[in-house]
């Protein structure tokens, strides 16, 4: 038995749908990109992990990724995007969600369109590079930890010596956090309060 609500609101569909991202955005890696024409929508994109329900992208966000990417679609395959609901899109007059590309790797900066939102109107849309998180090794993950129980400053400074240069980078925000979880001022107990006052008066 499963506590998770998020499974009871997945809906059924040989695609992937903007109610799929109601619990938040996900970042795709494509397998391969069918395009039909003559349908309502041409462009299937098949990635990893998608279950047989592939991200069939609408006609502006087609225009995005021939914007990004170019219009030679092989040229897909291995990169990745990250999709999330937008429930402002509009069908039919009315609002009913759609699916949109926040991030996209393999652009050097972000892409700013002019979009059409209706008939007579257009509005810009930007999509930011997607930026891959460094790889963490296995040592890393144990120098993390040594870093993250650092209990004093100097304790920290000494972990810190010992991590090699290759694995810095990925460890360096690891390092941080607790810098300033050392930092902040260490509030003292009433008790410790009144045993200082007494020690005092004596």
């Amino acid at each position: 038995m499963s506590n998770d609500m998020g499974a009871a609101i997945i809906p059924k569909s040989d695609q992937l749908n903007a109610d799929d991202l109601i619990t938040g955005p996900i970042t795709i890696k494509v397998t391969g990109v069918t395009v039909k024409g003559g349908q309502e929508q041409p462009v299937a994109i098949s990635y990893e992990g998608d279950n047989g329900k592939p991200y069939k992208a609408c006609k502006s966000m087609c225009r995005v990724l021939v914007s990004a990417w170019g219009a030679d679609s092989k040229q897909y395959v291995g990169r990745s995007m990250t999709l999330f609901c937008d429930p402002k899109v509009r069908w039919g007059g009315m609002e009913v969600g759609g699916i949109r590309i926040s991030h996209m790797s393999d652009i050097p900066e972000s892409l700013t369109m002019a979009l059409t939102v209706t008939r007579a109107n257009k509005k810009p849309f930007t999509v930011k590079p997607l930026v891959s998180a460094p790889a963490v090794s296995e040592p890393a993950i144990d120098f993390a930890a040594t870093l993250s129980g650092a209990a004093t400053l100097p304790e920290l400074v000494a972990a810190w010596g010992k991590v090699p240069a290759g694995e810095k980078k990925a460890l360096e925000s690891v390092k941080d956090a607790r810098k300033v979880e050392l930092s902040k001022p260490v509030d003292k107990p009433v008790d410790s309060f009144v045993a200082d006052y007494e020690a005092a008066q004596k």
